[in-house]
């Protein structure tokens, strides 16, 4: 029987529809990609950890973009969703995925499972500059001196390094350090108030979320891609998904003992972070793209996803460490005090959620006011001058 011919209306984003056709015809969840949506057959689809921004509209079912803003009334389409496009695909499809991330058992042998990390982690972060459709000479890096960047960036040794942040900040120190001991150029986005003022309005447009925590990651990213595009490089390395499928969360080094995760094993609260991919993805990917370049995410890979699913708790977490197994993976690869380097969440390392709330403040909205920084997002991007609210709104 012949091979399915792809049909002029099969459009993928991150993936050709042969192997999108075959994951469904399979419903292989992992099946080799770095994520991918879209529509091949008339099905409309998105991977299962939901790293390719899609959505539809809900005047019209059978409108579907990859932008919100190319919608009347956009909503995302859930992570491993694979249902008909047009009037079949209602409310409750959007919410039913087909494809779900395996579980796998944890694989016999620490070195073995060490191993499947390291090959999978090199082999993505190299293939980064050598993909059939770009060089290394388009690609630079986001970088912010931990681990997760870092590894990144040894893939692509020839990549210019970038890091956003306002002077003094967490961020810009550390990667300035890091750069040094990896004998790397880095070009420091230095941020003023007059940045993140200009950019919330196109971020709130592009992401269609006004809430501080999300605009605070946002930003950096916009920021840091903005300056990439303006010199000459069309995609942005990133270390996204590190913290995610490795634990890099204290929540789930404290897992059951924290609050914030209902599981009882640090390999089910990482499962529980993993379900924040999507939303996460979504935001970085329309960011960095506001700014007309487009991410690169190689720890997100399938290959990465597969060997970090299969690893044992304690090759998460151990004691005071976290993400053991891609601190392992980068040994030899990135200096040791770089491998060894924790983070800071990039809203606070940038000082970006600082600052944003000080703008806040000196615009009149108070900390005593009910969602005091969304409230003067909400007013900067109205119509209008941005005014605190009168007193007696029942702020």
């Amino acid at each position: 029987m012949a091979a399915p011919v792809d049909s002029p209306d099969d459009v993928v984003d991150g993936a050709d529809p042969a192997t999108v056709r075959r994951a469904i015809e399979t419903g292989e969840a992992l099946p080799g990609t770095a994520g991918f949506a879209g529509v091949v057959d008339g099905t409309i689809v998105r991977d299962v950890l939901g790293r390719r921004p899609l959505f539809v509209d809900t005047d019209d079912p059978s409108a579907w973009a990859f932008d919100r803003r190319d919608l009347s009334d956009p909503v995302s389409v859930s992570a491993g969703t694979v249902a008909t496009l047009g009037e079949h695909f209602r409310e409750a499809d959007r919410d039913r995925p087909r494809w779900t991330l395996p579980d796998f058992d944890p694989v016999d042998g620490d070195d073995r499972a060490l191993q499947r990390v390291r090959d999978a982690v090199l082999a993505r972060t190299r293939a980064v500059g050598a993909s059939d459709d770009a060089s290394a000479d388009d690609v630079a890096v986001a970088f912010s001196g931990g681990v997760d960047s870092a590894v990144v960036a040894a893939g692509v040794p020839d990549a210019p390094c970038y890091v956003a942040g306002f002077e003094g900040s967490h961020d810009v120190g550390a990667a300035r350090d890091a750069a040094a001991r990896m004998d790397r150029e880095l070009r420091v986005v230095e941020l003023a108030h007059d940045d993140l003022l200009d950019a919330i309005p196109t971020l709130v447009d592009a992401l269609g979320r006004t809430n501080p925590m999300d605009l605070s990651i946002a930003l950096p990213l916009y920021l840091v891609a903005e300056r990439v595009a303006a010199d000459g490089f069309d995609r942005l390395a990133l270390g996204q998904g590190a913290d995610e499928l490795f634990g890099g969360y204290a929540k789930v080094a404290k897992a059951p003992g924290d609050p914030r995760v209902e599981a009882d094993t640090v390999r089910g609260a990482r499962r529980e972070l993993l379900a924040t991919v999507p939303a996460q993805a979504e935001r970085d990917v329309l960011a960095i793209r506001a700014a007309s370049v487009e991410p690169v995410t190689p720890l997100l890979h399938d290959d990465v996803v597969e060997a970090a699913l299969g690893l044992p708790g304690h090759l998460l977490v151990d004691g005071d460490r976290r993400k053991v197994a891609l601190r392992e993976a980068a040994r030899g690869a990135v200096p040791d005090s770089v491998r060894r380097a924790d983070k800071k969440a990039v809203q606070y390392g940038t000082y970006v959620s600082r600052e944003l709330d000080r703008l806040a403040r000196q615009a009149g909205y108070k900390r005593r006011m009910e969602n005091h920084v969304e409230r003067y997002v909400r007013a900067l991007v109205d119509d209008g001058p941005v005014r605190p609210p009168d007193e007696d709104d029942g702020a």
